[in-house]
C-alpha cells in the first residue's frame, strides 16, 4: 500500500495569477536549495514513511528538507523559529 502525503504543489498560484518563482532571483539561496534537494536522492526517506501506517499523512520530505535547509543556512536552527518564519 503506497503512503499519502499531505498535498505539496510548488506550482500553486496565490489568489492572483502570480507565480512566487517570479519574485525570487535565480541567484537566491532558496532557489539553489530547491534545486539541490531535487536532485537528492531521498528514497531511504520516502521508503521509512511507505512502511509506516499509522498517523496522519506525513508532509513531503522533499519539501521539509527544502525547508530545514534553508533555515539552517540562514541561521535559524530553533524548531519554533523555523515554524514561526513559515
Amino acid at each position: 500500500m503506497s503512503k499519502t502525503y499531505r498535498t505539496y504543489d510548488q506550482d500553486q498560484n496565490f489568489l492572483m495569477p502570480i507565480d512566487i518563482r517570479d519574485w525570487i532571483p535565480e541567484d537566491h539561496l532558496a532557489v539553489y536549495i530547491n534545486n539541490l534537494v531535487d536532485q537528492l536522492d531521498l528514497s531511504k526517506i520516502y521508503e521509512y514513511y511507505e512502511r509506516e501506517e499509522r498517523g496522519y499523512p506525513p508532509y513531503n520530505p522533499a519539501m521539509m528538507t527544502k525547508i530545514l535547509l534553508y533555515a539552517y543556512c540562514t541561521g535559524i536552527t530553533s524548531s519554533r523559529k523555523i515554524d514561526k518564519s513559515l
